[in-house]
C-alpha cells in the first residue's frame, strides 16, 4: 500500500511496510515519537519535485477543486501500478480512480498515518531540511492567498479609498479656514468678502495686502483680474473697517499660509487619485469620472465588493438613509445617490434624471466587474457605454426623433383630427365654409329689423288677452316690478339686434324664437301668481274691515242709549 503526501517542494509516495499496524489506530501515533521507529512503518518510494513556484501553485489550486494537475497524474502512473493508494482527500481519491484507475483508500487509519508523516517529514526525506521547508511553505501560502482572492499588486483599491477619504477632509478643512480668514479679517476690510469670491484668491491677496492702507501701493495683477483689482483698491480707500495690529496681521497670514499649503496638497492628492483610478478602474472612470468612482469604491469597500452588487444598488449607493425611510413610511424609494454627482446625470434634464441614472448604473455594474474581474487594462468599455448613454439622453430629450428602443416600429404617423368624421364612415355633417355675407352690417340691420317686426306681432297680442284679466290687478302691482320688466325687455331687444344672423340658414332661426315665448310664458304665470296673491290678501283685509265696522256700530249705539237714559 502506498500513501499520497503534498508538501510545498513536491508530492511523496510512501510505502507502507507493516500494513497490520493499520488496524491499531490509536497506537499509530506512538511509532511516529521518534524517526527510527517512523522509518519501520513507512519509507519513501518516490518523490516528484515542483521545477518553479507557478508549478507548485497550479498543483495546489487544483488540489483545492479536488482535482489531480497533469504532473500528479504523470507521477501516479509511473509508481502505482497494481497499488492501492491511500489519499487525505476522498473526492480527489475518487477523481484518481476515474482517470488512472488506481484504488484509493480513505479511513482514519489513513489520516492517522499522515499525520504522523507530517511530524517526520523532515527525516522521512533526504535533503529536505526545515530551514528550506518554512519560505517555500510561505511562498506557496502567498501565491494561492492572491490567486484565491483574485487580487493584483497592481489593483490596490484601498489606497484610492484611502486617498478620497483625505480629499473630501481636505475640503471641509480648506473650506473651514477659509471662512475663518474671512471672518477674521473681515472686520479690518468688510468690502473685500464681496469683491473676492474665491477662497484660494482671498487668501493670497490678504497675504500679500496685509493692512488695507497698502492696497494702493501693490501690484495685484498676478492674483487678481484688472476688474477686481481696480475694485479692490477703490473700496480700500473708502472701507468702513476697523484698525487692525501688526501681531494680528501676522497670526492672520500664517493661517493664510495654511490654507495655500492645503490647496497645493490637495491639488497634489487629486492629481494622484487620478492615475490610480485610471490604473485599477478605468472603465468605471470614463463612465463617472475619477471623483464619483472613488466614492462608489470607497462606499463599497473595495473594488470587488462593489463587483458583486447589482445596478439597482449602484444606483442608490450614498442614499440608503432616504432608502429605509421611504420604506418605513411608504413613500416613494430615492432614484439615485452618489452616482447623481455623474456628468451624464448633471446634463439630464430634472424629468429624465431618474431614467438616465437607472441606465449609468446598469452600465456602471458592469464596467466595475470588468475591471475587477477582467483582464483588460483599457477603458474602450467604458468610452463605449458613455456614447451609447450620450444617444439615449439625446433621444430622451427629444433631439433623435428616430426609433426608441425596444420598438419595433418606426415614427409613428400623427393624424390630424377632425371632429366631424368618424372611424371607418363619413362626414357627421356637411363641412361648412366661409360666408362672406355675414361680414357685411347691413345683412344684419335688416335680419334684426325683421326679427323684431316678428316678435312685436306675438308680443301684441298677448299684451290685449292678458289686459282685461289684468285690469283690477294693476293698480295694486308696485313700480319697482315694472322697473325690472322694462330692463328685462331692452336688454332682450339689445340681444336680438347684436346677433348675427346669415341669409342663407333661415331654418335654424326659429328655435331661439320658441325659446323666448316660453320664458315669456313662464314670467307671466308667475306675475299671474304674484297677483292672485296680492288679490287674496286685499279681499281678507276687506273681510277683517267688514267685522270689525258692525262692532264699533255697536259700541256708539250702546254710549248714545247710556247718554239718553242719563238725560
Amino acid at each position: 500500500m502506498l500513501v499520497l503526501f503534498e508538501t510545498p517542494a513536491g508530492f511523496a509516495l510512501f510505502k507502507v511496510l507493516d500494513e497490520g499496524k493499520l488496524n491499531k489506530v490509536e497506537d499509530l501515533s506512538k511509532e511516529f515519537l521518534a524517526a527510527d521507529s517512523a522509518r519501520k512503518v513507512v519509507s519513501l518510494q518516490a518523490f516528484s519535485k515542483f521545477e518553479n513556484t507557478a508549478e507548485a501553485l497550479e498543483a495546489a489550486t487544483k488540489l483545492l477543486e479536488s482535482t489531480p494537475s497533469k504532473g500528479l497524474r504523470k507521477f501516479l502512473r509511473a509508481h502505482c501500478d497494481g497499488e492501492t493508494l491511500g489519499v487525505a482527500d476522498s473526492k480527489l481519491g475518487n477523481a484518481i480512480k476515474e482517470k488512472l484507475k488506481i484504488d484509493c483508500v480513505h479511513n482514519n487509519a489513513v489520516m492517522e498515518l499522515l499525520r504522523g508523516v507530517r511530524t517526520q517529514l523532515t527525516e522521512l526525506i533526504s535533503g529536505l531540511g526545515a530551514q528550506d521547508l518554512a519560505p517555500m511553505s510561505l511562498g506557496l501560502s502567498h501565491s494561492l492567498s492572491r490567486y484565491k482572492l483574485k487580487f493584483s499588486a497592481d489593483k490596490v483599491d484601498t489606497m484610492i479609498v484611502q486617498a478620497i477619504g483625505l480629499l473630501d477632509d481636505l475640503d471641509k478643512e480648506l473650506n473651514t479656514y477659509a471662512m475663518r480668514i474671512r471672518e477674521w479679517y473681515g472686520w479690518h476690510f468688510p468690502e473685500l468678502t464681496k469683491i473676492i469670491q474665491d477662497n484660494i484668491q482671498y487668501a493670497k491677496a490678504v497675504k500679500l495686502m496685509g493692512d488695507r492702507a497698502n492696497a494702493a501701493k501693490l501690484d495685484l495683477s498676478e492674483i487678481l483680474p484688472e476688474e477686481v483689482e481696480t475694485e479692490v483698491k477703490e473700496a480700500a480707500v473708502i472701507s468702513m473697517g476697523t484698525e487692525i495690529n501688526d501681531l494680528d496681521l501676522i497670526n492672520i497670514k500664517e493661517l493664510c499660509d495654511q490654507v495655500l499649503n492645503l490647496a497645493e496638497y490637495r491639488a497634489q492628492l487629486y492629481d494622484y487619485l487620478k492615475s490610480r483610478m485610471n490604473t485599477v478602474a478605468p472603465n468605471l472612470t470614463a463612465l463617472v469620472g475619477e471623483l464619483v468612482g472613488a466614492r462608489l469604491i470607497a462606499h463599497g469597500g473595495s473594488l470587488l465588493n462593489l463587483a458583486k452588487q447589482p445596478g439597482s444598488t449602484v444606483q442608490i449607493l450614498g442614499a440608503e438613509k432616504a432608502l429605509f425611510r421611504a420604506l418605513k413610511t411608504k413613500h416613494s424609494t430615492p432614484k439615485y445617490g452618489l452616482i447623481y454627482h455623474a456628468s451624464l446625470v448633471g446634463q439630464a434634464a430634472p424629468k429624465h434624471k431618474g431614467k438616465i441614472s437607472r441606465s449609468l448604473a446598469a452600465k456602471a455594474a458592469l464596467a466595475i466587474r470588468c475591471d475587477a474581474l477582467g483582464d483588460d487594462q483599457d477603458n474602450s468599455m467604458g468610452l463605449e457605454n458613455r456614447a451609447k448613454l450620450e444617444a439615449r439622453l439625446r433621444a430622451l430629450e427629444g433631439k433623435e426623433l428616430g426609433r426608441s428602443a425596444g420598438s419595433a416600429k418606426g415614427k409613428p404617423k400623427i393624424e390630424v383630427y377632425d371632429k366631424d368624421r368618424k372611424k371607418g364612415a363619413g362626414l357627421i355633417t356637411p363641412a361648412k365654409t366661409y360666408n362672406p355675407a355675414a361680414d357685411s352690417l347691413i345683412g344684419q340691420i335688416t335680419n334684426s329689423t325683421a326679427l323684431e317686426e316678428q316678435d312685436t306681432v306675438p308680443k301684441k297680442k298677448k299684451k290685449a288677452e292678458a289686459k282685461p284679466a289684468l285690469v283690477e290687478e294693476a293698480v295694486d302691482v308696485p313700480a319697482h316690478e315694472e322697473k325690472k320688466e322694462k330692463k328685462k325687455k331692452q336688454k332682450k331687444a339689445d340681444r336680438e339686434a347684436v346677433l348675427p344672423t346669415n341669409e342663407n340658414e333661415p331654418e335654424e332661426e326659429p328655435a331661439p324664437k320658441e325659446k323666448e315665448k316660453k320664458k315669456k310664458k313662464k314670467r307671466q304665470a308667475e306675475d299671474d301668481g304674484e297677483n292672485v296673491e296680492v288679490e287674496e290678501k286685499k279681499k281678507k283685509k276687506r273681510k277683517h274691515a267688514e267685522e270689525e265696522e258692525p262692532e264699533v256700530q255697536t259700541k256708539k249705539e250702546k254710549k248714545k242709549k247710556k247718554k239718553k237714559s242719563e238725560d
